[in-house]
């Protein structure tokens, strides 16, 4: 009687289904990881030359004129984004925006490395204890932190582009920030860090009572 209360319980296990989205998961993770590297290469070599390189600016609603009315009349158009491309750009515009590329590559290969691992342990059978909350929890404050670090880079070299494309004539384009989203992501990582805190906690406390 006391061996039956005693005995181990059965783990669980995976599904072929289970294991064939895991997988999926793995594959394609691999395949972003490496799409935005190349992209951020080719991005980097752009940069670097110097020579006609497109940057997308942001703007606070400058007025445009664009003969979009009856007969070709022009008509007034508040602009809030569009690409320039600068025959030539100054390090001053070029550093930045090299420095966000390599961060953007940084921030992927390590978010979706600890993704892959999570995604391994999990294949193993493994889903909370310490490791896989701290695979977690490094992915999103790697996300957050970096993609905030790529946008202030891209920012500095969107408005060192309009400077010298315009001359120093206009200066309004905006460095833009988007608190909400940011504190979204932010809420959605520490909620998901807070659940596998508690499941490692709980399986440890069952696992004891076992």
């Amino acid at each position: 009687m006391n061996a039956e209360k005693h005995a181990p319980k059965q783990q669980g296990t995976l599904t072929r289904g289970d294991r064939a989205g895991l997988v999926a998961f793995c594959i394609a993770g691999a395949a972003i990881a490496a799409n935005i590297t190349v992209a951020s290469i080719i991005r980097i070599i752009t940069l670097g030359s110097g020579v006609g390189v497109p940057v997308m600016i942001e703007f606070a609603d400058q007025p445009v004129e664009a003969p979009l009315g009856a007969d070709g009349a022009n008509v007034t158009l508040e602009l809030d984004r569009a690409s320039i491309t600068a025959d030539a750009l100054p390090p001053i515009a070029t550093v930045p925006g090299i420095i966000g590329q390599v961060i953007q590559m940084l921030t992927i290969i390590v978010v979706i490395a600890c993704l892959l691992l999570l995604a391994r342990s999990i294949l193993t059978g493994t889903v909370f204890n310490r490791r896989n909350t701290a695979l977690v929890m490094t992915a999103g404050i790697t996300g957050l932190l970096g993609f905030a670090a790529v946008q202030f880079f891209d920012n500095m070299l969107a408005n060192a582009t309009v400077n010298v494309v315009t001359d120093n004539a206009l200066n309004n384009a905006v460095i833009t920030v988007e608190p909400f989203t940011f504190i979204l992501a932010a809420f959605i990582v520490s909620v998901i860090g807070t659940v596998f805190v508690i499941g490692d906690r709980l399986q440890r406390e069952t696992e004891g009572l076992v």
